[in-house]
């Protein structure tokens, strides 16, 4: 599991047809603190998050297809909640 910020949102014109229909947004990847680590991830939002949502991002391939209910799924990461608040 990782924790990010949604920075923005992936629009595309040609994608496979899985995708169809659904958000992908750009989260950059963030250390429990909330800053930045450096890194970003695209997934697919299943929780409704929004541009400067806080999210939990489910980033394994297998668990990502059991969150869509979909086992041939093209995808490795997908949002899985909207963090209130992190706590250490």
């Amino acid at each position: 599991m990782i924790i990010g910020k949604v920075i923005g949102e992936i629009y595309s014109t040609i994608n496979h047809p899985f995708y169809d229909g659904k958000k992908l947004l750009m989260v950059e990847t963030t250390k429990f603190s909330g800053k930045s680590d450096g890194g970003y991830v695209i997934a697919i939002d299943s929780a409704q998050a929004g541009v400067g949502d806080c999210v939990l991002i489910l980033d394994e391939g297998n668990g990502a297809r059991q969150v869509v209910n979909d086992p041939t799924a093209p995808l490795r990461s997908v949002i899985v909640g909207v963090v209130d608040q992190v706590s250490t």
